[in-house]
């Protein structure tokens, strides 16, 4: 089993930033991806980033350029910094960690971008 634990997430007023960290435990294996999804209100989960054990990232086209996402394999870590942020940001942010073909996911953080 996989845990994976959220946090950084809070309200910004627009342009503003917020940085996103999720700690993975358990029985991770050595070659992995993690990342980050989100989900606003009434509409389906969507990727935001995702980084594999090799540094290999793939980013959604709406957070390019705003958004980094990063990794520290050592500690099971994964970053996403979120810059310029809007208010269609708003949503909830789930960590995740790709493994053998099975997602595991965080309990999720609220990230809230006022005008």
């Amino acid at each position: 089993q996989v845990q994976l634990v959220e946090s950084g997430g809070g309200l910004v007023q627009a342009g503003g930033s917020l940085r996103l960290s999720c700690a993975a435990s358990g029985s991770i294996l050595r070659t992995n991806a993690m990342g980050w999804y989100r989900q606003a209100p009434g509409k389906q989960r969507e990727l935001v980033a995702t980084m594999s054990t090799g540094a290999i990232t793939n980013y959604a086209d709406s957070i390019k350029g705003r958004f980094t996402i990063s990794r520290d394999n050592a500690k099971n870590t994964v970053y996403l910094q979120m810059n310029s942020l809007k208010p269609e940001d708003t949503a909830v942010y789930y960590c995740t960690l790709a493994q053998w073909g099975y997602n595991y996911w965080g309990q999720g953080t609220q990230v809230t971008v006022s005008l």
